[in-house]
């Protein structure tokens, strides 16, 4: 259930705004793709757990609507405990931003997007709690010349023997450094999924350079605040996009 709990922390990237674990509003634009292949991994005492690699698919199937997929090959290593490598759960979204304000307005930019997690992955390394999961969030950004705030957060439907519905959020700052480097820091809370696994607060800071206009390379480091010694000593995301 620690690696369920680790992977869920990114999943609200994995999918989430690579590559932070907050999200934004902003969908893939109308007929376009954004496709990242990446990794992501948390050290706690005694333990590693991550993803190596994933696969996300993001489609914008309609105006302000985007259709996202991420397929996951997990990872964990313990000590004196089991260590693996195997399917993780499947994750599904969609994303719809239904507030667009216009130029000058007050008004953040808005999005729903809810998430299903299909249990696909291996129950023995850890990798599933066996049961469907729904995350049910709500999004909204802010941009201010070359700097953009972002963030809110949402409720995880969690069923399962021992498990419990938690509540996410999160806030991210980012800053146009160069016209293709963005810079970015953000804080978040997750509350116990599970009698056995406690809440966790932390931090990441993360860079999005823009290789060309289609191949983009993404990556974030960062640690836990709460509880950090069972929840997050050290975590990671690298990855690289496609877009077009």
């Amino acid at each position: 259930m620690a690696l369920v709990a680790s992977l869920m922390l990114f999943a609200a990237p994995a999918n989430a705004g690579p590559p932070f674990r907050t999200d934004d509003p902003e969908p893939v634009d109308f007929g376009h793709f954004e496709i990242y292949l990446f990794s992501l991994g948390t050290w706690t005492t005694g333990a590693s757990n991550g993803i190596l690699p994933g696969l996300e698919v993001d489609y914008g199937a309609a105006p302000n609507l985007q259709l996202s997929t991420i397929v996951p090959l997990a990872y964990t290593a313990q000590e004196g405990g089991p260590s693996g490598f195997a399917l993780g759960d499947v994750e599904f979204g969609a994303k719809y931003r239904f507030i667009i304000p216009d130029e000058g307005s007050w008004l953040p930019q808005a999005a729903f997007y809810p998430i299903v997690v299909v249990p696909a992955g291996n129950q023995k390394f850890g990798f599933s709690t066996g049961h469907p999961q729904v995350f049910l969030p709500l999004w909204l950004q802010k941009d201010f010349g070359p700097w953009t705030i972002y963030g809110g957060g949402g409720y995880w439907i969690n069923p399962g023997a021992g498990n419990r519905n938690y509540g996410f959020a999160g806030a991210a700052l980012w800053r146009k450094a160069t016209d293709q480097l963005r810079l970015g820091i953000e804080v978040f809370h997750q509350t116990s999924p599970a009698s056995t696994v406690k809440a966790s607060t932390g931090f990441d800071i993360g860079m999005i350079y823009d290789l060309s206009e289609t191949w983009h390379v993404l990556g974030s480091i960062g640690s836990g605040l709460q509880n950090r010694r069972e929840t997050n000593l050290f975590s990671y995301y690298v990855a690289v996009g496609l877009s077009f």
